[in-house]
């Protein structure tokens, strides 16, 4: 659906009308009457959340709360975020979780065992990951074994390498400064403030390139007004979760200063730019979501399936190493539970909550990111309240339950309305 029009001239040329503010809102309202509501349930429910838990306790509010939910949902945004291309696909990663661990494993077996700085150990967990991401995909594609009994498979068989890894049951501490600073350091205030204005830039810079290209081509562009909001509303995110975050939150400041946006913000902001990039703005990305839309078509197409198929399982599992080397910076130590216990449920649901459909052929990066902010504040506002873990699982659960009944009942109103 689109209130955009074309109009032939006098001339017989072709003429296209630009929409205005009013018809662009009205566009998108249409497209959510329809079915195309992406991310918005998500961040409704957080919002709700964030103001329920807000009101409940004060301390969920506060700067020293806000910075530990960057802490606590990083490993699982991440995973998710690989996640989201293997679920664009149709398909399904249940090993991700203990690939996390064995990779977190790996980092930390070869600095403490063997001696390796972090510049070496940390490639070397990131090649594992796609190594096993290429397996499974081979296996996938290949093969033709079901992603479900595949992964089940890999689920297993990776706790069990992990317990080999760690000799039975050992912890390994983790002490490398630098892998330690990933999860538990900030950055200064003058770089916070510095990275946050430029971020800030950067994104007004590209939407006002996107918008010049788009109408020199010809082709229909965003209202200015829309653009103007898009940017003034990611400027107004940024630069005041910079100011809450480069406030003091050390609870005794005359023994330790704590200011500044933690180190693991700015690392999840470069892979969500990078994947979507590559999902909205590549050749690649489109095969994706083409093969996740009706892989029969293309296949007919010309689009190479089987390495598609691959490529997002090799993908998934980058990003499980990337969130193992976090929890395990975090943590500061792996053991043989890195990675499992609700880790994979977790990553799996945020993908989902945050608008990736278990059907295939929609989702995106950010819906990782939302997913997964939506899981952290559920975890640390119900763990603020004093409730227990059983109750913040069946939350979890029920919030995922809702999230997978949204989406199928907006495919079901996106084919009825033709407007998928």
């Amino acid at each position: 659906m689109s209130t955009t029009t074309t109009t032939t001239g006098s001339g017989g040329g072709v003429k296209v009308v630009k929409p205005t503010f009013g018809s662009y809102l009205s566009d998108y309202l249409g497209r959510v009457r329809g079915g195309d509501i992406g991310s918005l349930p998500a961040i409704l429910g957080l919002v709700v959340l964030c103001l329920i838990f807000g009101i409940a306790r004060d301390t969920f509010i506060s700067a020293i709360n806000f910075a530990n939910l960057f802490s606590q949902g990083a490993a699982v945004i991440f995973i998710a975020m690989g996640l989201v291309f293997v679920l664009l696909l149709g398909e399904i990663d249940l090993s991700a979780g203990f690939t996390s661990g064995v990779c977190g494993a790996t980092m930390a077996i070869l600095m403490i065992d063997h001696g390796w700085d972090w510049y070496t150990a940390i490639p070397a967990a990131l090649i594992a990951g796609m190594v096993i991401g290429f397996l499974l995909g081979f296996l996938v594609s290949k093969v033709g074994i079901p992603s479900f009994v595949v992964t089940l498979a890999a689920f297993l068989a990776f706790q069990g390498i992990l317990l080999l890894l760690l000799s039975g049951g050992k912890i390994v501490a983790v002490r490398d400064t630098f892998v330690l600073s990933l999860a538990n350091e900030n950055m200064s205030v003058w770089m916070s403030w510095a990275l946050g204005i430029a971020s800030v830039a950067a994104y007004a810079v590209v939407q006002f390139v996107q918008l010049r290209g788009r109408a020199a081509r010809g082709l229909v562009t965003q209202p200015v007004g829309i653009v103007l909001s898009k940017i003034a509303g990611l400027a107004v995110l940024i630069l005041v979760a910079v100011a809450l975050l480069t406030g003091e939150r050390s609870i005794n400041p005359a023994i330790i200063s704590v200011k500044g946006v933690p180190i693991v913000a700015p690392v999840i902001a470069v892979f969500l730019v990078i994947w979507t990039f590559v999902l909205g703005k590549t050749t690649y990305g489109r095969h994706v979501y083409a093969v996740g839309g009706n892989t029969e078509a293309a296949r007919r197409a010309g689009i190479p399936v089987d390495r598609i198929r691959i490529s997002v399982f090799v993908i998934g599992s980058f990003m499980a190493a990337v969130g193992g080397i976090i929890a395990a910076s975090r943590q500061n130590s792996v053991d043989p539970n890195s990675g499992g216990s609700n880790v994979l449920l977790y990553a799996v649901g945020a993908a989902v909550i945050g608008g990736t459909s278990l059907f295939g052929g929609k989702g995106r990066p950010i819906d990782a990111v939302i997913g997964g902010a939506v899981i952290a504040v559920i975890d640390n506002g119900m763990g603020l309240m004093g409730y227990s873990p059983g109750t913040k699982f069946i939350v979890t659960g029920l919030i995922l339950l809702v999230a997978a009944s949204v989406d199928a009942l907006s495919r079901r109103r996106a084919a009825a309305t033709g407007t998928r």
